[in-house]
């Protein structure tokens, strides 16, 4: 298994952890004053899905790629011409519980009339796409609505109110022209006032903090009131996200609106 497939497989991985975290969240909801419900909801949580392996599924993929009004032309690996179609049938199962099958109607149903946004990287470019055509693929007459720009883009599934969202921001925390240059802050995250309001949010960060050279964004980082050329980048990653915490907790009500964060995905360039 080459280099691709293992990245590709950690991005299915967290996926599937993902959608299957959505789930049971609509589920709590639905079930909030149930107490038997309840009962039962502990003892499926108590499935640690992350511990399990790959396994080959026939039945998979859960869509077409060259089927999918919502992907990008990049990640349609067959129409590329990828000679090999192994690395679309492997399935993440748990050691201790069987993940229902993805059911794009089943989602839509549970989330009627919620917004959903992933807000970050490429890492959630992918899920954004991948979740807009696994429903997609359940639901391919139904009206849909598409809205695709460089930092904000939706999916809309008309008729039962679900919204898809993406902000494409790598550092959660602000780049912003100043007289010096680009300006990574530390301590500003003016882009949230976009984030408010959603049912749920899904976030991610990190493998940017890495990048230097041409590949690097921003010309100087400002520490509070301090402007550096670089820093240490683990110290400069803790202070935004710190400042990215500190957004959620004054912003989010919990009871209104599920927050996760995502993990750290592998380097993907080949």
């Amino acid at each position: 298994m080459g280099f691709g497939s293992h990245v590709l497989l950690f991005w299915l991985f967290q996926f599937v952890l993902l959608s299957s975290m959505l789930l049971k969240e609509a589920e709590a909801e639905q079930h909030l004053y149930n107490v038997t419900s309840l009962r039962g909801r502990k003892q499926v949580s108590g499935c640690n899905l992350f511990q399990g392996r790959w396994v080959i599924d026939p039945s998979y993929p859960l869509y077409d790629s060259s089927s999918c009004p919502f992907i990008d032309a990049e990640f349609d690996c067959l129409k590329y011409g990828r000679p090999d179609k192994q690395y679309l049938k492997y399935s993440w199962q748990p050691d201790s519980c069987a993940v229902p099958r993805f059911d794009g109607g089943d989602f839509l149903r549970r989330y009627r009339g919620k917004r959903i946004m992933f807000v970050g990287d490429s890492l959630s470019l992918n899920m954004w796409e991948s979740l807009s055509c696994m429903i997609h693929a359940s639901v391919p007459n139904a009206k849909t609505s598409f809205v695709r720009k460089e930092t904000l883009s939706s999916v809309s599934f008309e008729e039962y109110g679900v919204t898809l969202l993406l902000y494409r921001t790598p550092y959660l925390v602000d780049i912003v022209k100043q007289k010096v240059g680009r300006v990574l802050t530390l301590n500003s995250i003016q882009a949230g006032k976009f984030w408010k309001d959603m049912d749920v949010l899904i976030f991610n960060s990190w493998h940017w903090w890495t990048h230097t050279g041409k590949a690097q964004p921003w010309d100087y980082i400002q520490d509070g009131q301090t402007l550096l050329k670089d820093m240490d980048r683990l110290e400069a990653f803790y202070k935004g996200m710190s400042t990215w915490a500190r957004w959620v907790d004054l912003n989010v009500d919990p009871s209104q609106t599920k927050v996760f964060f995502q993990g750290i995905s592998p380097t993907h360039y080949t």
